[in-house]
């Protein structure tokens, strides 16, 4: 609600829009003043029945609106009022007349919550060069009485020649004062300017962020979608994917004609090669699979933005009844450091695995995602600061999610630990094996994580599960973890490849994993984290890449 002394003076030619604008103010708690014609507005505004102006101005020719501004400006010295023109023209024209001085223009017919949010915008900017102008004022209001002052002391001739050489030297220093002032109020005026359009890039960036919420049939779509991706195939489902490629390849082999038998005979070797290698391992992955899965986590990482200059929360301007964020008649979300909305967050996801007492340990990019991420970095130059609104851990067979915060952070290698109050829970701290040997270029290695997030994870829950968790939650990321979590449905994706290199900084893996798989462990044949998956090569031609767990080891023994 506004306050009581922010007036609004309502110029419209036309009766109908004049209620409509009065009736939509009043309803907000402004007092409104109408007025059906030009003079009456200027009267409006000379006789001082404004306290705070924003002129809506409705119903008038384009051309003759600057001229009608440049009267409301001059019409009263004590209040300079803000003008807001509402316009059928086009957007070229509207542009024309922001160039020759209109403070803001709306196009018609207006959205009663654009018009809303545009109103208080201009209080905001009436509010804060009143501000300014007031301490102008006080300024000479204090070389007056000073000068008064000294001249009421100038009782002698003597008294009086110092009193007036006293006068000139404090003329000069209130003169001074002013002229500070000014260039205090210029500087202000150019920089509100700069920083409107840097605010504007950077609401764009945040605009592109806002990937994660999706309506109920994206969220559907990318669930089917997933459910053919071999990428979101667990353990047992790579078998049966090879077993079946396998089967594929020999029939097209007993089939062909000649022309391709040494392709196809190569890449049946291959397939059935790789078929034999999981076989022979299944045994021995299952019983690691068994024990360490329940250990490792999801990760949400929520995060919300500030703007640099003022530190104040990034919000929206307001909810449709839908609750999908308020648009403005060019289809941009509205956004606002003003007023009670919801925050502007960005959702991100990662793994985690408990490596200690209460200690869970993952990625640097998983919890400070704007680490190294070119779109937040954007995001960050235009003036907002992005920060953790909040990290949440989902174990597998819990009904809840646990909060966790920061607790250290790498400077050698991209790896973090979070810790929160895992008391309740009951299950193994994953075994740490930094040894040179437990970690060979082909030997059997284990990948554990939430590889793509949510989408995964509903994927693999049957069709009417999903429709019932995307209607209560209707897209929300948080409310969708947490019916998957009540539901008993957050597991990790499992596969299983082999180590292909081993390097200084990083082992290289071909087990398939995707964005979202960052932070989870890697396994070797006993058991024994050799490291923490942080890169994916898409394609999954057989490169991804895992951080040497001895990079963890300093930061465990604390």
């Amino acid at each position: 609600m506004a306050p009581a002394m922010e007036n609004v003076l309502v110029f419209a030619a036309d009766a109908a829009s004049r209620e409509s604008l009065r009736a939509l103010l009043e309803s907000e708690g402004y007092t409104v003043v109408l007025a059906d014609s030009p003079d009456n507005a200027v009267g409006a505004v000379r006789s001082g029945e404004i306290a705070q102006v924003v002129a809506i101005v409705d119903g008038m020719p384009d051309a003759a609106v600057p001229g009608l501004f440049a009267l409301l400006q001059t019409a009263n010295p004590n209040e300079k009022p803000r003008v807001l023109f509402l316009s059928r023209a086009d957007s070229a024209q509207r542009a024309t007349l922001l160039d020759q001085g209109v403070d803001d223009v709306l196009p018609m017919p207006w959205d009663d919550k654009e018009l809303l949010a545009r109103v208080r915008a201009q209080i905001r900017q009436k509010r804060a060069f009143g501000d300014l102008e007031r301490r102008l004022r006080n300024a000479e209001e204090v070389y007056q009485a000073s000068q008064t002052a000294f001249q009421a002391l100038a009782v002698t001739e003597k008294m009086t020649r110092d009193a007036f050489s006293l006068e000139r030297v404090l003329k000069f220093g209130v003169g001074a004062l002013l002229g500070l002032a000014a260039i205090i109020a210029g500087i202000f005026f150019v920089f509100s300017h700069k920083a409107e359009k840097e605010s504007k890039r950077a609401y764009g960036i945040i605009s592109q962020l806002e990937h994660n919420a999706q309506n109920e049939q994206q969220l559907l779509e990318a669930t089917r979608r997933l459910r053919d991706d071999p990428r979101n195939a667990d353990f047992t489902q790579q078998k049966e994917q090879l077993q079946q490629q396998t089967d594929e390849l020999r029939k097209k082999l007993a089939a062909s004609d000649g022309a391709d038998v040494a392709a196809l005979k190569q890449d049946l070797a291959e397939t059935t090669d790789r078929l034999k290698k999981l076989e022979g391992s299944s045994q021995q992955a299952e019983a690691v699979i068994r024990d360490y899965a329940p250990s490792v986590c999801l990760l949400h990482v929520s995060v919300a933005f500030n703007e640099k200059t003022s530190g104040k929360r990034l919000r929206y301007g307001g909810m449709d009844s839908d609750g999908t964020p308020l648009k403005d008649s060019d289809g941009n979300i509205v956004y606002t450091t003003e007023g009670r909305g919801p925050d502007v967050r960005a959702d991100f996801f990662g793994s985690g695995f408990i490596a200690g007492n209460g200690k869970i340990l993952t990625n640097h990019h998983v919890v400070q995602p704007w680490w190294e991420n070119n779109e937040l970095d954007d995001a960050v130059k235009q003036g907002l600061q992005p920060v953790i609104a909040d990290i949440t851990a989902y174990f597998p067979g819990e009904a809840n999610g646990i909060p966790v915060g920061i607790l250290q952070i790498s400077q050698e290698a991209d790896l973090a630990l979070v810790h929160g109050d895992l008391s309740s829970l009951r299950r193994p701290i994953l075994k740490i094996d930094a040894r040179k040997e437990a970690a060979v270029s082909g030997e059997a290695l284990i990948s554990l994580g939430y590889a793509t997030g949510i989408e995964a994870i509903l994927a693999r829950a049957g069709d009417d599960t999903v429709k019932e968790i995307v209607k209560v939650s209707a897209g929300d990321p948080k409310l969708v973890l947490d019916e998957l979590a009540r539901r008993k449905l957050i597991r990790p994706l499992v596969t299983q490849g082999h180590v292909g290199d081993v390097l200084s900084d990083k082992i290289v893996y071909d087990a398939q994993t995707t964005s979202g798989g960052s932070g989870g462990p890697l396994l070797n044949g006993q058991g024994g984290v050799i490291g923490v998956t942080f890169a994916i090569v898409k394609g999954f031609g057989g490169s991804n890449f895992g951080v040497p767990i001895r990079f963890a080891e300093p930061m465990l023994k604390h």
